[in-house]
């Protein structure tokens, strides 16, 4: 890897982009993230090239056009006030992503061979899971897993993680070629909710799996930090006491089936039997998806 695994926000900033990661700055051959801000009535235009594409809103709304349609994306106040709808971006288009209000829109990316249709996700349709129990209880907003969301190679999903709980535990990893376990790069892109004297905190750990496999991380996290994660046991993610904590994940890799199959540190997997006797954070859902949607209008 061509760069160090934690990039602090603004480490990547071009241009319009807050964030970008690419395959070639983060030494891999798959996974990219943008996060692109837009001021009122601004637009941008994005040519997909080799990958397909998600538009996530993080906060505000815009409208995607694309292969001659167009589609409404409702958004959001933040990452933490609703789920959201999004945009699915095929490779080898022009698309052009515009806000009347503004705001800050995630582009998930993955390098990938077939070309796919420009589609809209709605915000009503997004599945929304509760992992874990006890202080390892998190939110899962499963906007573009495997198994809920047609793609060829990105799989993307969010987590939150309220104040003074660990996920992303126990620690697991997917870096290896064999049955039960996929090959996956990852990136790890982060919002903590601010404090009321300013902003919050959260750490992130990933250490070395086996011959190889060398990535190793302890890093406290910001808002618009992200974390690379190319192999290695990834796990926890910390949301200190006080600050609310906010990722997003962006996956993609060579297996020729698109699926997350994870192996656990079986030093610590014996932890997910003691979540039969614990009850979930009562903290969570944060919110549930809406029961119909407001966007996705295509024009």
């Amino acid at each position: 890897m061509s760069t160090s695994p934690h990039l602090r926000a603004g480490s990547t900033a071009i241009g319009a982009y807050t964030t970008s990661i690419d395959p070639e700055s983060a030494g891999w051959g798959y996974s990219s993230l943008r996060v692109l801000e837009l001021a009122p009535g601004q637009g941008h235009e994005l040519r997909t090239g080799d990958s397909e594409w998600a538009v996530l809103p993080l906060t505000g709304s815009c409208d995607v056009s694309c292969d001659g349609r167009s589609f409404t994306l409702a958004g959001r106040r933040s990452v933490f006030s609703g789920v959201t709808d999004f945009a699915y971006l095929p490779r080898d288009a022009i698309a052009r992503i515009s806000s009347a209000g503004g705001g800050r829109f995630a582009l998930t990316g993955a390098r990938c061979a077939t070309r796919l249709e420009f589609r809209y996700g709605p915000a009503s349709g997004v599945p929304v899971e509760l992992r874990g129990a006890g202080q390892a209880t998190r939110q899962v907003n499963n906007f573009l897993a495997a198994d809920t969301f047609e793609a060829d190679r990105l799989i993307a999903v969010e987590v939150l993680t309220p104040a003074g709980n660990w996920s992303s535990f126990p620690p697991h990893k997917h870096d290896t070629e064999r049955e039960g376990e996929s090959v996956l790069e990852e990136i790890y892109y982060f919002e903590i909710a601010d404090g009321p004297d300013g902003p919050g905190m959260g750490y992130q750990r990933v250490y070395p799996s086996g011959a190889g496999h060398a990535t190793d991380v302890l890093a406290e996290v910001r808002s618009g930090d992200a974390v690379l994660i190319p192999d290695g046991w990834h796990g926890p993610s910390m949301a200190v006491p006080g600050y609310d904590m906010y990722y997003l994940n962006v996956m993609a890799g060579p297996d020729p089936e698109r699926a997350w199959r994870i192996c656990d540190d079986p030093v610590h997997t014996w932890v997910r039997d003691t979540w039969a006797e614990q009850a979930p954070d009562p903290r969570l859902p944060f919110y549930s998806r809406p029961a119909h949607g407001s966007g996705g209008t295509d024009r």
